[in-house]
């Protein structure tokens, strides 16, 4: 603790200036997208724009809400970041939705995040009482941003490949097939595919890129021990959180797209609304190129 003092008192102050030239290289970038014409201007102009204003609003909140360390207003911020997660994925992130999906994602995304930060904040990293902000708030932060994004790619590769396999899961349920017979590996592949960038990227933390998390305490002159153990207790606590919030969702949209006299409903499954930076057509080309692996 000492030394991250001493750090800090060491380390000049950023202000506004360094943002702003910092963001020349976000400047660059739209410039040349502009006369290449790859049209991501506007989703890049709007994202920094959030980046922005969304990283001052939680400074600013945050700074009060650690100097009072009130497990009322954790819980508080807790049930925000999990709200606006399971809102981000329903009505931003997925390509495709169906009826009452925002609650089921809600409670996948709610339990798993809560379970897996409690257990992991209170046992893995030994905090007492596990509520305390300072500890609990960054780890929630992680593991739903995460787990925001293996759900929602789970729940698209799922439901695209309803329609995308369609003849090939009714002729299973004209045999017999139980949905869960029939959807098994569409299930299975869409798990995989969800989890997918989580283990690659654990596989490669420590070899190819030093995690952001195990940086900023190397920064602030945390032992680099102590900030390695930290970032392994911190991927174990996201790869359950996502695991768990994918099979879930999965079993839902297995539930949805199939009904209980085992018929294939896909008037159930909707359109949602696009990316326009591009989410729902590389999602729909990843399916296209997993039809074969599937029908096997």
């Amino acid at each position: 603790m000492d030394a991250s003092i001493m750090f800090l008192g060491q380390q000049e102050e950023l202000t506004w200036t360094n943002v702003g030239i910092s963001s020349l290289f976000l400047i660059a970038l739209v410039f040349l997208s502009f006369f290449l014409k790859l049209q991501i201007e506007r989703p890049l102009i709007i994202s920094s724009i959030r980046c922005v204003l969304q990283l001052t609003l939680m400074g600013y909140i945050l700074k009060d809400v650690f100097s009072k360390d009130d497990p009322l207003i954790t819980s508080l911020i807790v049930a925000v970041l999990i709200l606006l997660s399971s809102f981000e994925i329903v009505y931003q992130k997925s390509v495709l939705t169906y009826k009452g999906m925002f609650l089921s994602v809600l409670v996948s995304v709610g339990v798993s995040t809560i379970a897996i930060s409690i257990a992991g904040t209170r046992i893995g990293l030994n905090e007492t009482p596990f509520w305390k902000p300072t500890k609990f708030i960054p780890t929630v932060g992680m593991i739903v941003s995460n787990c925001m994004s293996a759900t929602a790619l789970g729940i698209s590769s799922c439901l695209s490949h309803f329609r995308i396999h369609r003849e090939s899961i009714e002729t299973r349920l004209s045999y017999g097939a139980c949905r869960w017979e029939a959807a098994k590996p569409i299930a299975i592949e869409s798990v995989r595919t969800a989890m997918l960038p989580t283990i690659n990227g654990m596989s490669i933390l420590g070899l190819i890129s030093i995690p952001g998390m195990m940086t900023g305490q190397i920064m602030a002159g945390a032992p680099v021990g102590q900030a390695a153990m930290y970032q392994q207790i911190m991927m174990f606590m996201i790869s359950g959180c996502s695991a768990f919030s994918v099979l879930y969702c999965v079993a839902i949209c297995v539930r949805v797209a199939i009904d209980s006299d085992h018929r294939l409903r896909l008037d159930r499954i909707l359109d949602g609304n696009n990316n326009k930076m591009g989410y729902s057509s590389s999602s729909r080309l990843f399916c296209c190129f997993k039809r074969r692996k599937v029908e096997q």
